[in-house]
């Protein structure tokens, strides 16, 4: 009597998977993962948030220079800016100093009548309490001025004589040049605090 054992069977053989294969699809996958990730990442970046570094000091106290802000671009399709909002805008100057982008707070909403007075602040002839502010308005007094159906006034925090540019020099803004919300400071952590 003859034992067959496994060996001796007569199964087909498994192929081979040729390492190389493994290795490209290995690749090609983590390629996907990648490319994929990076466009959800620009898509957000497109449409819901941004990073930004803080250039300047038109905002001290409140953003010094190089103070990374974590700004919610989606906010104000769903509602509309407040007063005291710190925002992202785009920069209406056509000046030779005009930048890309410029920080400020809101202080005016469509329909108020700004004025500065005095070294201070008016919104509708009421003085406005600026906790956000170190020191008066060094600038020379400003308005009245009534704000249009859909234009917001704003000011840097930093009120010492020339060191912002803002509705002062440009003029009120449209909900069109308002990029996001300034929702927080990310870096450097010593710094971490909701705007």
């Amino acid at each position: 009597m003859e034992h067959v054992t496994s060996d001796d069977r007569n199964e087909p053989a498994k192929p081979e998977q040729p390492l190389g294969k493994s290795w490209v699809a290995e690749l090609w996958d983590w390629v996907k993962t990648i490319v994929v990730a990076f466009v959800i990442m620009m898509l957000l970046n497109l449409f819901v948030f941004n990073l930004s570094m803080v250039k300047g000091q038109s905002m001290q106290p409140t953003l010094v220079e190089r103070d990374r802000l974590f700004v919610n671009k989606i906010v104000y399709h769903l509602g509309t800016p407040s007063r005291s909002d710190v925002i992202v805008l785009r920069d209406p100057s056509e000046d030779v100093e005009k930048k890309d982008f410029l920080v400020k707070r809101i202080v005016g909403l469509p329909g108020d009548t700004i004025e500065v007075r005095d070294h201070r602040l008016y919104v509708n002839g009421e003085q406005q309490a600026e906790t956000y502010t170190d020191i008066e308005v060094q600038d020379p007094d400003f308005g009245p001025i009534t704000l249009e159906p859909d234009h917001f006034f704003v000011m840097g925090d930093n009120r010492h004589e020339g060191k912002s540019k803002d509705s002062r020099v440009f003029g009120s803004i449209t909900s069109d040049e308002i990029v996001g919300k300034a929702e927080f400071i990310f870096w450097p952590f010593s710094e971490l605090k909701k705007l």
